[in-house]
């Protein structure tokens, strides 16, 4: 059986290089007793926390600085599992890169699932979030196999930019704002945002899915016809 990542990383987000600094000091900091399993644990679980109190935000407002302290574990779990492995030269490559984006899935699943019912954000309005962020990410497992390359960001934003903006939005929750759009009136501000959110990660898709369709039909041309005369 091929052990062999099949894939290279690529992450050109804004804050990349500074947070990989900053986390391979944080990894040749732990204590040997902390793996990758149990920040990968911490990761999913912190998700978990997070929806589940955007779910209480409902009927207390209080329970959003728990979303943004869940937010930030999620990004030291999510984050430092794999530099652990790679810091420590005990990398297991299919098995971290299966076992690290099902629980992606599942962590998004449970955030926009407990702002569903938090009342700061349409129902609808997370379905079409989540839709459009299960896309993106189906897209990139499927290019990080046929292409070879698995691209951490997109339009130079990746995951840790996407949880200071969220945490940032929840914050401002706590007031309850709401954005002035010509013609729309007065909206929440989630919605107002989860509605850029579908627009920009659409547009990344089909922007990733052109290119990629682009890369893959000049490296596998069709076969010449050759006619055989008789």
């Amino acid at each position: 059986m091929n052990t062999r990542a099949e894939h290279v990383r690529e992450h050109r987000s804004i804050l990349a290089a500074a947070e990989k600094r900053l986390l391979v000091r944080i990894a040749g900091q732990l204590p040997r007793w902390v793996g990758s399993d149990h920040l990968s644990v911490l990761g999913i679980a912190s998700m978990l926390a997070a929806g589940l109190a955007y779910g209480a935000a409902r009927w207390d407002a209080r329970a959003l600085y728990v979303v943004v302290a869940a937010l930030a574990l999620n990004w030291l779990g999510d984050s430092l599992d794999g530099t652990v492995a790679r810091v420590r030269n005990c990398q297991r490559p299919r098995y971290g890169y299966y076992v690290d984006h099902v629980l992606d899935l599942f962590g998004v699943v449970f955030l926009l699932g407990g702002l569903a019912i938090s009342g700061y954000m349409n129902p609808l309005v997370a379905l079409g979030t989540l839709a459009s962020c299960l896309l993106l990410m189906a897209e990139s497992f499927l290019a990080a196999h046929a292409v070879g390359v698995f691209r951490l960001s997109s339009l130079r934003v990746g995951p840790t930019e996407l949880r200071i903006l969220l945490a940032i939005g929840t914050l401002a929750l706590v007031g309850e704002p709401r954005v002035h759009v010509p013609g729309w009136g007065a909206v929440g501000l989630f919605d107002f945002g989860g509605v850029i959110a579908i627009a920009v990660m659409n547009l990344a898709l089909l922007g990733s899915a052109v290119r990629n369709t682009r890369d893959l039909h000049r490296a596998e041309p069709l076969p010449r016809v050759t006619e055989i005369r008789t």
